[in-house]
């Protein structure tokens, strides 16, 4: 989003906020009486949404994280790199109270990355005990990737670059860690890991185009490609229609989650199923880790502390 990837954006980014209600709209009582100055809540990627174009009213399709009018955390609202940011309350984020033993740090980064791949998973109908590659892993939303899907009860393979990611990837749950730096071809080694037989789904969390190239060559027969990593609107993959015809691939998209999405990524937490693996940083280190993030060199999913 900083990189301009989703258009314009507004004077402060930032979503994935935890924090306490400091003061309500003047109709928010009327609405709904649970809401309170000092209540714990998030602020997620979607701050509104329309509730009526044709993507909203498609329940079947969890439409609503594809609403045509959609408001955005950092564009239509200003983001979470700040003391105070104003939330619709339709799409406040409550946190219930069972999660009140929960950090901020772990809370946060499932209400977009965490909810993310946790839907992006969930989505591909993968049996349990099958093998699983995700491919961007040692980033903020691939680590979560990697943690929700060995949740979930599947094999993991984890493909990354460098050593260090392989320690993140390993840390989260991954059964196997492929480093594309090394020498010989990605299929070959997940077939290798696999017996042969390559993965039932691949989940591109990078923002690569050579990710979603090579993303074919790991798919098991009637495997299912998930496309999560967004890539610059210049960017072109190729493939040919044959190979799904052939093989039985499907290729499969998910963006964000809902809102029933995100309580249920939490409960994963909640349970200690999956542990967010976080590193934290003030406010006035963002633009080192942004420049660190530009460069592919950010390990895992890091969280700003406000003062």
């Amino acid at each position: 989003m900083a990189m301009g990837h989703f258009g314009p954006v507004g004077n402060i980014l930032g979503h994935e906020g935890v924090g306490r209600i400091a003061a309500l709209g003047s109709n928010v009582a009327a609405l709904d009486q649970s809401v309170q100055v000092g209540q714990r809540v998030g602020v997620a990627w979607i701050r509104d949404i329309c509730g009526t174009c044709e993507s909203c009213v498609d329940l079947v399709n969890e439409g609503e994280t594809r609403c045509d009018k959609a408001l955005h955390s950092g564009k239509a609202y200003d983001g979470t790199f700040a003391q105070y940011t104003l939330v619709p309350l339709r799409y406040l984020a409550q946190l219930p109270p069972q999660l009140d033993e929960l950090p901020d740090e772990e809370i946060a980064p499932i209400l977009c990355g965490g909810v993310t791949a946790y839907k992006a998973i969930k989505g591909c109908h993968v049996t349990p005990g099958q093998w699983f590659a995700i491919s961007g892993a040692g980033g903020g939303v691939g680590a979560l990737a990697v943690a929700y899907a060995h949740a979930m009860g599947y094999r993991v393979i984890a493909v990354d670059a460098g050593p260090e990611k392989g320690e993140i990837c390993r840390a989260q749950g991954a059964e196997h860690y492929i480093d594309v730096t090394m020498p010989g071809t990605l299929g070959e080694k997940v077939r290798q890991a696999t017996g042969g037989h390559g993965a039932k789904a691949v989940v591109v969390t990078a923002t690569a185009t050579v990710a979603y190239q090579e993303a074919f060559q790991l798919l098991a027969p009637f495997g299912t490609l998930m496309c999560v990593g967004i890539l610059s609107a210049e960017a072109r993959v190729d493939f040919n229609p044959l190979w799904l015809i052939a093989h039985g691939w499907k290729i499969l998209s998910s963006s964000v989650g809902t809102r029933a999405d995100i309580l249920e990524a939490l409960e994963f937490v909640r349970r200690r199923a999956v542990v967010p693996k976080v590193q934290l940083g003030r406010l006035q280190d963002i633009e080192e880790l942004f420049q660190t993030m530009h460069a592919g060199q950010l390990r895992g999913k890091w969280v700003l502390k406000l003062d």
